[in-house]
C-alpha cells in the first residue's frame, strides 16, 4: 500500500502519478468474487513484496456489450460497486479502460506497450488463469509471460478457484443462483452478500397506506437478481446500518405491469430516505414473488414476511473479511 486514500480511477488517463510503476492486476473482474479475491490478493502481495502500489485495471463496458449488444449480460456488479469491493479487498485503486471498437482492434502487443507499460508504468502484472486480451484475442497467458521476459515486467498467473465441492467459481455460475433467487448459495460463491446500490426514489407509497412504507430504488437492467421477496441489510450514506425486507419485482397484486422496484421495508426506522444513495446487502430468500385476491391478504403476509426475515437476520454472521466490511 502506498499510504494515499484509495483510488477510483474512471478514465485511464487521468490516473494519479503515484499510481503509476505498482502491481497491475487486470481482468473484468464482474462480482468480485473469490476467484477474482484471489488475483487481486496476489497482486497485494507481490505489491508489498516490492514496495509498490497495487491497481487493479478493469474494462467498461464489459466486452460483451460492444460484440454482442443484442444479448445483454446482467451485471453482478455495476462499474461503482466493483471499484468499492476492489477497494474494501485492500488495493490502492481501481483504473478503467474504455472498452471501444477501436481499443478491441490493437494488438496484444499495442496492448502491452501502451497500456500495461506505457500508462500504467507496471513492474508486475498478475491474471486470472483464462485471461485473453489484443485483437481476436491473440494475446494469451503464454505469450503475457514471454512479453514479461522480453519487456522487463513480472507476471503472475493465478490459477482457477474452485469451490468446496471442487467446481470453478466463475461470474455466469453466479449470475445463473442470482437469477433463481439462490443468494445464500450465490453468497458462498463471491464471498459476501451480494449487494447493490442506488438513489431511494418515489413510488406510489401503497406500502406506507398498509403500514409497511418502503425505500425504493430502480435496479440496473437487465437486472441480475431473480424476483422474490428477500431478507436484507440497508446501509444508509452515514455508515448506519438497518435490517429489513425487501420485494424485488413488478408488484402483481396492484400492478400489472411497470418497472421492477427494490422495495425495502426498513424495520425500526423513521426516517425519510428519499434522494439517498443507499446500498442493499441480500441475506436470504424468503419467497417468490405472488399476486394475492385482496391487499388484506398481501398485509397478512408482508407481517410473515417481517417475522421471517427478523429471525434470519438475528443470526447472521460474516462470512469473510470483506463481508464484514461491507456488510456488517
Amino acid at each position: 500500500m502506498t499510504g494515499h486514500p484509495y483510488q477510483n480511477v474512471g478514465v485511464l488517463s487521468e490516473m494519479p502519478p503515484y499510481l503509476r510503476g505498482g502491481v497491475v492486476a487486470i481482468g473484468n473482474f464482474d462480482g468480485v468474487h473469490r476467484g477474482h479475491q484471489a488475483v487481486l490478493q496476489t497482486a497485494i502481495e507481490v505489491a508489498k513484496g516490492l514496495g509498490v502500489p497495487a491497481v487493479a485495471l478493469t474494462f467498461e463496458p464489459h466486452p460483451r456489450a460492444l460484440f454482442q449488444p443484442d444479448r445483454p449480460l446482467p451485471r453482478i456488479t455495476p462499474p461503482a460497486m466493483k471499484a468499492l469491493l476492489i477497494g474494501l479487498a485492500g488495493l490502492d485503486g481501481t483504473v478503467v479502460q474504455d472498452f471501444t471498437m477501436d481499443f478491441a482492434n490493437r494488438t496484444a502487443e499495442e496492448f502491452i506497450d501502451s497500456v500495461v507499460l506505457g500508462t500504467l508504468g507496471a513492474r508486475h502484472v498478475v491474471t486470472g488463469f483464462d485471461f485473453h486480451f489484443g485483437r481476436r484475442r491473440e494475446g494469451n497467458p503464454a505469450y503475457l509471460v514471454e512479453a514479461g521476459r522480453r519487456k522487463g515486467f513480472g507476471v503472475t498467473q493465478v490459477e482457477s478457484f474452485t469451490d468446496e465441492n471442487g467446481e470453478v467459481v466463475s461470474s455466469s455460475r453466479i449470475r445463473d443462483l442470482l437469477g433463481k433467487g439462490a443468494v445464500s448459495e450465490a453468497a458462498g460463491l463471491l464471498g459476501y452478500r451480494f449487494t447493490v446500490e442506488a438513489e431511494v426514489v418515489h413510488g406510489r407509497k401503497l406500502g406506507r397506506t398498509l403500514g409497511y412504507p418502503t425505500a425504493n430504488m430502480v435496479l440496473p437492467e437487465p437486472a441480475v437478481l431473480g424476483h422474490g421477496i428477500y431478507a436484507v441489510r440497508l446501509r444508509r450514506p452515514d455508515g448506519t446500518l438497518h435490517d429489513g425486507v425487501a420485494s424485488f419485482g413488478r408488484r402483481p397484486t396492484v400492478e400489472s405491469e411497470g418497472v421492477p422496484l427494490l422495495e425495502t421495508f426498513v424495520f425500526d426506522f423513521s426516517g425519510d430516505l428519499y434522494r439517498e444513495i443507499c446500498r442493499v446487502s441480500v441475506f436470504g430468500f424468503l419467497r417468490g414473488e405472488e399476486k394475492f385476491e385482496s391487499l388484506s391478504a398481501l398485509n397478512e403476509q408482508m407481517k410473515r414476511d417481517e417475522d421471517e426475515a427478523r429471525a434470519l437476520l438475528a443470526g447472521v454472521r460474516p462470512l469473510s473479511e470483506l463481508d464484514h466490511r461491507l456488510t456488517f
